[in-house]
């Protein structure tokens, strides 16, 4: 049933895109290549062999995207930095100043229109410089990722009050890392993951830290990082072992990341556990999972202002007995995951719509972390069609899902501060090339022009973000 009512005056509305997915202008202006470029660039490793060369040409665009934004009446636009088109080498002894110029003009256009960015540093696409010395397997990559910060802090942080460290740091490490399928395309599932994780982390601290000592005073803004949730649902609730299973689920996917940073400066419990345990089984002499020094711990605990996430779908989740060899953190895990067939599926497998997942997700950030201020970075649905202007299905989508966002806020007490849309308009979506379709604007690939068409989402997004949610309709007051 629908929950009607209205978020906070304060809320903020936004759409959010990513610098490789929709910019394009892959080598302009003196721009280095970014691990996706050249990854991209290999026949074979993306659906039709599409690459982010172009993408939406957003790189050419700047004022029509800020037209667009406009239109929505969007409150907020989250975006992301390119490193290598700042920094073409990944340091900062060579700047490239048609990219600044490019970010300069995108930051100066959404202020003057009243729209906040959000910025994020780092959402996949390493210089290939700093891949090349061993991308983030390497602690050299906390300095430097800090020196990237630092003159972006400088450069942009005038304007820019929000940043976001890293977008998805599970996915960095895990499918980057582990399965291999991103690049690095690293497959090193029992070990890699956990030592990337750990050198992402301390390159996160240090960034949250020269934000807070050299710029905070000055320009006030929030700094934070974006985990990747799923919700997982037990397959028996009342069964514990389902119950325990998937709060370790949710552990080794985001407290992975968020208990460091809003608990303790250290992993859950569980995590230490079953893979300092696992790896005694196996025969290891030292736990896979690395360990803080009590320096690192003080240094790590506290490091985000707000409570940022991006969220898809929702899994059914029990316990599971999983094999010791090969070593690996989805065994590590010992859960098995599924969906339910009866939800509707999307472009992307396993993506399937569970609104009422959402409010149960937003609940258990709130109870685990204390409340903290919530923002939903990343929201959205994919479907694969060459045109989806007439696009009901997502429209459904944001009723349901922002509809439960608001039964969260509103009946359960939920610090919920913003809602992004994912995405602001169709663009490329890594191993799937053009095929899914996440934009709330149609962008047609075949035209080097690259139009953009507002789709019936964007209409109905943009009355949600006028009404400030979901009132009741006129004619049931």
């Amino acid at each position: 049933t629908y929950f009607y009512g209205t978020f906070p005056e304060d809320f903020t509305w936004g759409v959010s895109s990513s610098a490789y997915q929709v910019e394009g202008g892959w080598d302009a202006d003196g721009k280095g290549p970014s691990i996706w470029d050249n990854f991209t660039h290999v026949p074979g490793n993306i659906k039709n062999n599409d690459t982010g060369d172009i993408a939406c040409d957003s790189y050419n665009k700047v004022e029509e995207d800020i037209y667009l934004l406009r239109a929505l009446g969007v409150k907020n636009y989250c975006f992301s930095l390119s490193w290598s088109r700042i920094f073409p080498s990944g340091r900062n002894n060579l700047i490239n100043s048609h990219g600044v110029d490019y970010y300069n003009r995108l930051i100066d256009g959404l202020v003057a229109n009243n729209i906040t960015p959000i910025v994020t540093l780092y959402h996949w696409d390493l210089p290939q410089a700093l891949q090349d010395i061993g991308g983030w397997e390497s602690s050299t990559l906390i300095d430097l990722f800090d020196s990237f910060a630092d003159f972006c802090f400088q450069t942009f942080g005038d304007r820019v009050k929000f940043w976001i460290t890293f977008n998805e740091p599970q996915v960095i490490a895990w499918v980057g890392y582990g399965v291999g399928a991103f690049p690095p395309n690293v497959n090193d599932p029992g070990s890699a993951p956990y030592r990337v994780a750990h050198i992402l982390l301390k390159a996160h601290a240090r960034v949250y830290h020269t934000y807070d000592d050299k710029y905070r005073a000055s320009q006030g803004g929030v700094i934070a990082l974006c985990p990747n949730i799923d919700w997982v649902e037990p397959k028996t609730p009342s069964d514990p072992r389902d119950i325990e299973a998937a709060d370790r689920y949710l552990q080794f996917l985001v407290g992975w990341f968020t208990h460091p940073v809003f608990k303790n400066g250290d992993y859950p419990e569980v995590m230490k556990w079953k893979v300092g345990n696992r790896s005694e089984l196996q025969n290891l002499p030292s736990s896979r999972l690395p360990v803080f020094t009590a320096e690192e711990r003080e240094y790590i605990r506290g490091t985000a202002d707000v409570f940022c996430f991006n969220t898809y779908t929702s899994k059914i989740v029990t316990h599971a007995t999983t094999r010791l060899r090969p070593f690996s953190y989805e065994y590590d895990q010992e859960v098995v995951t599924k969906v339910d067939s009866s939800w509707p599926s999307s472009a992307i497998t396993d993506h399937r719509a569970v609104a009422w997942g959402l409010r149960r997700l937003l609940n258990w950030i709130k109870e685990e972390y204390g409340n903290p201020p919530i923002y939903i970075i990343e929201n959205g649905v994919g479907i694969k069609t060459k045109s989806d202007v007439d696009d009901n299905t997502r429209i459904f989508y944001y009723k349901t899902y922002i509809d439960e966002a608001l039964k969260a806020y509103k009946l359960d007490g939920v610090n919920l501060k913003g809602y992004n849309a994912w995405s602001f308009m169709d663009n490329f979506e890594w191993l799937n090339g053009y095929d899914p379709r996440f934009g709330l604007h149609q962008v047609d690939f075949h035209n080097p022009n690259r139009p953009r068409t507002p789709k019936r989402s964007a209409v109905y997004y943009a009355e949600i973000i006028r009404n400030n949610g979901i009132p009741l309709p006129k004619e049931d007051e």
